[in-house]
């Protein structure tokens, strides 16, 4: 059986999610009604967007839930030689992402095609939190 990828494209006003061979680009607007809705199924209130979690940098999160201090990144460009692929990006993701933890902050990072396992890895991260209270 073979594995299906998303093709997300911008277009006009309207950001659309295709079936493809490849994964090329996804806007976070498309990612943004089903982290949603993975959080409504699993008691989490909708997550902010473009939550800014540095108050010495301009980082922000693609999805967070500020109060749990728990964080969901959407890699794109991973095919096509994207930012986050690239040395420069990279590293900077790097930086960002263990200034996180340093803050107490949980990543969860993803590239679009892997989200549907993100209601998987969210639950055993409440699991976990809940064990350690």
């Amino acid at each position: 059986m073979a594995s299906r990828a998303f093709l997300c494209v911008s277009g006009g006003n309207r950001d659309r999610a295709y079936a493809g061979p490849s994964l090329l680009y996804c806007p976070r607007s498309v990612s943004f009604p089903k982290v949603s809705s993975i959080a409504r199924k699993l008691g989490l209130p909708v997550p902010e967007r473009e939550y800014r979690f540095d108050p010495e940098r301009r980082w922000r999160f693609d999805f967070s839930w500020p109060d749990l201090k728990v964080a969901v990144e959407i890699e794109g460009g991973v095919w096509i030689r994207g930012r986050h692929v690239r040395p420069v990006g990279y590293l900077g993701d790097l930086e960002k992402y263990n200034r996180a933890v340093v803050l107490g902050w949980r990543v969860l990072r993803y590239a679009p095609h892997q989200l549907g396992q993100l209601e998987h890895d969210l639950h055993a991260l409440l699991d976990a939190s809940e064990q350690t209270e």
